[in-house]
């Protein structure tokens, strides 16, 4: 709900240790493969209920995740990129539910089970009408830089982030948390399955 406003900030933060990464010969692959294994070991770190060490590579996951799109658009953007870049999103973020659930399976495994469902719909939403879009060359104008042109919603990266660092702040509350995240990723999924529906018809 809030990416497209903060994108310019971000960037603007991030663009000066991008060049600096480009000057050392790094490579936005490196980073993003770097980010997703900074952002794995958070799950060992839930399940044995060390949320403040976790919170640390959640933030760091989402820092390397920030920087390897200038790095790309500095040096070679490549749709093998922006495939690794999003299919490693994806797969993070389904490890932070689950890492909760083995924490505490008993107060949180049908919490993280309903979040995940909810991540299933707005995952396959974005992906769905992004493949569309490709396939008919639409162009977004919210997020022009991007690898994808997807639809946003209630729910974006931004506020998935927000919700992770509740979770690790407030573990306790983690069940009421992800019901509550789950409701809002489902009007994120619906208003994306109508968007899609009027934006995509023929």
């Amino acid at each position: 709900m809030i990416d497209g406003r903060i994108l310019p900030l971000q960037q603007k933060i991030l663009h000066p240790i991008a060049k600096l990464l480009v000057r050392l010969g790094v490579r936005a692959d490196q980073i993003t493969i770097a980010g997703f294994l900074v952002g794995l070991i958070a799950l060992p770190l839930i399940a044995n209920e060390y949320y403040e060490w976790a919170l640390v590579f959640i933030l760091g996951n989402r820092l390397l995740d920030g920087l390897d799109g200038p790095v790309a658009r500095l040096t070679q953007a490549t749709d093998r990129g922006a495939f690794l870049d999003i299919a490693l999103d994806f797969a993070f973020y389904a490890v932070i539910p689950l890492a909760f659930a083995f924490a505490d399976s008993s107060a949180n495994a049908l919490a993280a089970a309903v979040l995940l469902t909810a991540f299933i719909g707005t995952g396959s939403s974005f992906l769905a009408f992004s493949l569309m879009a490709q396939k008919r060359k639409l162009q977004s104008q919210t997020f022009p830089n991007k690898g994808l042109y997807y639809l946003g919603g209630v729910t974006e990266g931004a506020e998935t982030i927000a919700i992770f660092v509740a979770f690790c702040l407030w573990p306790d509350l983690f069940d009421i948390l992800a019901y509550s995240f789950a409701f809002a990723c489902l009007l994120t999924t619906l208003s994306r399955w109508l968007q899609g529906w009027y934006m995509l018809a023929d």
